[in-house]
């Protein structure tokens, strides 16, 4: 059977009941998570704006935007609202950089709000199968190469779980999934320069997800061979470097989306590891600010690219932050912590960070790709010539080194703190009631007016 064909059964045919309870958890983990970024992400740069653009648009009430609690078109609100999702850079991801649920959750919920209501097994099996499509398509650094995971694979994941929430026959299924890898694109240049369009990248996936399921369910084709064709996915974004088969291989036994990624620090993947290695030398060693004359920290040449370049504050100083080690390291050193707040202007800008950014340097070590995507050797050199040294393998988080209970709900509060407005304790805990019982709820919809102003 063609491997097209193979993953569209698999959405079609998956019911909550063939899913492992461990799979239901996680994708419970990946709607708290989104769900928290989403209420603290309102007030980021660009959120209101993108929400006044499509509020103004106008067209049919079908779904909310959280932002500011008006409806638009479904595919306009689910664009909005992953926007807000990814704009902490808080949401879950999956090496080499692919963000799923800040594209999936929002989807789903635009999608169930569009027609009239979802029942929560419904709603968990569309994501769970959701992600693990967009985690079996997930590409390599090589073959990636620069482009954006996010744009180029989520798109998939949001339109497997918008054709599941909208029950599409398999037909319907396979064109959109075949018009999704049409609109697949996007850049880490974004990442890299600190501009917004790395949120709206992951705005786009989502909203053309549900735009490519509703062509679909009108008639509308893509190519049949759109990933295993001449001109298809693993020509195209994998360079002929991966078997098109391996995307169906043992498909409902083993879960890829299991290798999702929670971040213990609102910023990159790639900057986690560091940021863990000094927080926990300054612990060790009561290491302050002051004693140090030098630190060094050498990781993976992908990773350099994306996260090594010099510091500089731009037009974005959270995005500029969010992609940078130096930042990232020295604001764990001054601050003993890596909180949303610390990725507020006025914090980047202290400069005192700056100060201590101009004794970091990081250094591109392509000996250290034998030992994983986010390997890592942090030396600390202080003023009277001590050398403290870290060495990470698998950052906070990855698979491998997966976060605690309390890591997941210090991650929620963190959210819940900075909002704003902010949220009560009771209306918190509502939603984490909520979502821990998700499968027992007759229409997903209950939790609409709990993330709305």
């Amino acid at each position: 059977m063609e491997v097209e064909q193979t993953l569209v059964e698999y959405i079609c045919q998956t019911a909550f009941d063939d899913l492992p309870k461990e799979v239901v958890d996680t994708v419970k983990k990946i709607v708290l998570t989104v769900v928290g970024t989403m209420i603290a992400g309102k007030t980021a740069e660009g959120c209101r704006e993108l929400a006044e653009f499509h509020q103004a648009l106008g067209g049919k009430e079908q779904a909310t935007v959280f932002v500011n609690g008006c409806k638009i078109p479904a595919h306009n609100a689910a664009f909005v609202n992953s926007v807000t999702a990814r704009a902490l850079d808080f949401d879950d991801a999956m090496a080499p950089g692919m963000h799923l649920g800040a594209s999936i959750v929002p989807t789903a919920l635009a999608t169930a709000e569009m027609i009239g209501g979802c029942d929560g097994k419904h709603f968990l099996t569309a994501l769970a199968l959701g992600s693990e499509i967009g985690a079996r398509l997930n590409l390599t650094e090589a073959a990636y190469d620069g482009f954006d995971p996010t744009g180029v694979c989520s798109v998939f994941a949001a339109a497997g779980t918008a054709a599941k929430i909208l029950r599409l026959p398999e037909s319907e299924t396979l064109n959109t999934l075949a018009l999704a890898f049409n609109t697949s694109g996007g850049s880490f240049q974004s990442n890299i320069d600190g501009s917004l369009a790395v949120r709206v990248i992951q705005g786009w996936a989502s909203q053309n997800g549900i735009t490519c399921a509703q062509f679909a369910g009108n008639g509308v084709t893509g190519p049949k061979h759109f990933l295993t064709g001449i001109y298809g996915y693993y020509h195209l974004f994998a360079r002929d470097m991966i078997r098109p088969e391996s995307a169906t291989e043992k498909l409902g036994e083993e879960y890829e989306l299991q290798k999702l990624l929670f971040k213990k620090y609102p910023s990159c993947g790639l900057t986690l590891g560091s940021t863990d290695a000094i927080l926990s030398i300054a612990e060790e060693k009561d290491l302050v600010p002051g004693n140090i004359d030098r630190i060094e920290v050498n990781i993976p040449p992908y990773a350099y690219k994306l996260v090594g370049h010099n510091f500089k504050t731009g037009d974005n100083p959270r995005v500029n932050a969010q992609f940078s080690i130096q930042y990232c390291v020295a604001n764990a050193l001054l601050r003993g912590s890596s909180k949303l707040d610390h990725f507020e202007e006025a914090f980047v800008k202290d400069p005192e960070i700056m100060a201590l950014v101009e004794k970091i340097s990081v250094i591109s070590n392509q000996a250290l790709d034998a030992r994983g995507h986010t390997a890592l050797d942090l030396q600390v050199i202080t003023t009277s010539g001590e050398q403290l040294n870290k060495k990470v393998d698998i950052a906070p988080g990855f698979p491998g080194n997966p976060l605690t209970q309390k890591d997941h709900e210090n991650h929620f509060k963190d959210c819940i703190g900075f909002a704003n407005p902010p949220f009560s304790k009771e209306k918190a805990a509502e939603i984490i009631d909520s979502i821990t019982n998700l499968e027992k709820s007759e229409d997903v919809r209950s939790l609409i007016p709990l993330l709305s102003i």
